[in-house]
């Protein structure tokens, strides 16, 4: 039997659940007649949304919900600034690449200037799917291999090729027969009676470790006659339960050592953690000194508009591009650079990766702070405004507990904040608009506190059943 989707399925709507509002009951009664089947809903209600505006949603009662868990509207639900410069562009022109456009060439040397210098072109698509798809290409083409490694709960995309990158989408979606796994690099549970390599002093040397999963999986492609291609990591972990700690010594570096040995690349997945998020850095894999061959962008890019990217080292894309003409009819279209290009001016702006490091130092102060009454939460681990909260049975067995985390963000919820799950399903994925402010934090902290307090602690026999 399949197991269910980590990242659609643990906390979608059931339509065997509790009774709904008659006017939301309507309305996914007449969703399920039209759209497909594979589409989920969030929560056991679900939320029934009209407006945004910043870190804050409407639903079509009018009441107000604070949003801990859209990075897509990076800037804030419809920033003005954004909407003006797409209206303005779509009254006077929208095409593609094949034209020259004086914005397109511009966006393109504006977000060069924000990568290291080794990496000196760009290309534009749609979705991240696309983007990771057309990276993974690159990659096979400049290697010659085909072998891809992933993280064990990795989310890459939905095209054929990156479902199969995909282990989140659950064992109905097959993998690749050219890819291989290698667990998160989970410091929380590493510990000395693991026996696992790689201690000093009895404390984990996360990036030893790393590397060689990273080194086990490269042997056991080229074992089964596959050439190694590409290490494909979002370098937060993000769908794997966020862990971002520590960089100091970088923990990934030593992993791409051993990917550059291997002829191999690395292609750093910023869909989640780039673009300002992690408040340190603009790009995730920068806050480990680390420089990709490839770097894939996607989601926050155009607030919310279909726009990303692959930027890569000239080099690196050769093969692929002396061979292969590209072309993408949306893909970089002047609409979706002018929401691009406007999303950078925002950030610079409003200080919004600055806002990223104060504030989310302060939500990490904060649920620490939380979590030590509440032993329901085993760690709390992040950088700037991207946070999980691993929810688990006790302490000392530090056991996923998923039922309890579901709980949560059901009971979140029900006090109109919104967040979700990653990892296995028991760590709450905090990862708000940047325009989150210390009013917004006040209020996830309080809801929060209150949630927990309803939840109480896990009872022993709970703690059987989830063991």
């Amino acid at each position: 039997m399949a197991t269910r989707s980590t990242i659609m399925d643990t906390n979608s709507f059931r339509a065997d659940g509790a009774a709904l509002p008659q006017a939301t009951a309507q309305l996914v009664r007449r969703r399920g007649a039209v759209l497909g089947p594979s589409y989920r809903l969030f929560y056991r209600n679900p939320v029934h949304l009209v407006a945004g505006h910043g870190a804050h949603l409407t639903d079509a009662d009018g009441h107000d919900y604070l949003d801990v868990y859209n990075n897509v509207a990076s800037v804030g639900h419809a920033h003005p600034r954004v909407v003006a410069a797409m209206a303005e562009q779509a009254a006077t022109l929208n095409t593609h690449t094949r034209y020259l456009h004086d914005a397109i060439v511009g966006y393109s040397e504006d977000l060069l200037s924000l990568l290291p210098d080794e990496i000196d072109r760009v290309m534009f698509l749609c979705t991240g799917s696309e983007a990771n798809d057309l990276a993974v290409r690159v990659a096979q083409a400049h290697t010659g291999g085909t072998g891809v490694v992933v993280s064990a709960e990795a989310y890459h995309g939905n095209t054929a090729l990156t479902s199969g990158l995909s282990p989140a989408l659950g064992t109905a979606q097959p993998l690749g027969a050219d890819v291989r796994l290698v667990p998160a690099p989970d410091a929380y549970r590493l510990s000395p009676p693991s026996g696992l390599p790689g201690w000093v002093d009895s404390e984990p040397d996360v990036g030893t470790w790393f590397a060689d999963q990273v080194a086990r999986a490269i042997a056991d492609l080229e074992r089964h006659g596959t050439r190694f291609a590409a290490l494909l990591v979002d370098s937060i972990f993000s769908s794997d339960g966020v862990y971002p700690e520590p960089v100091s010594p970088s923990f990934l570096a030593p992993a791409v050592e051993v990917v550059h040995r291997a002829g191999g690349v690395l292609i750093a997945d910023e869909v989640q953690p780039g673009f300002a998020r992690t408040g340190t850095h603009f790009w995730g894999f920068a806050r480990h000194g680390v420089v990709p061959d490839l770097v894939t962008m996607g989601k926050p890019m155009g607030n919310g508009i279909p726009v990303s990217g692959l930027a890569a080292r000239s080099d690196v894309l050769a093969t692929f591009g002396e061979s292969i003409p590209y072309f993408n009819t949306f893909g970089g279209n002047p609409v979706s650079i002018a929401a691009a290009q406007a999303v950078l001016d925002v950030m610079r702006e409003e200080d919004l990766q600055g806002n990223a490091l104060r504030v989310g130092a302060q939500m990490l102060d904060g649920l620490r702070a939380l979590a030590a009454d509440h032993p329901r939460i085993g760690d709390i681990r992040g950088a700037g405004l991207y946070v999980g909260v691993d929810v688990v049975t006790d302490r000392e067995s530090r056991a996923p507990d998923v039922a309890g985390a579901l709980d949560l963000v059901e009971a979140l919820r029900e006090r109109r904040v919104l967040t979700s799950v990653c990892g296995p399903g028991n760590v709450l994925k905090l990862r708000p608009p940047l325009a989150f402010d210390e009013a917004d934090l006040d209020r996830l902290l309080t809801e929060l506190g209150a949630a927990l307090a309803e939840l109480g602690p896990v009872a022993e026999p709970e703690r059987e059943a989830r063991g």
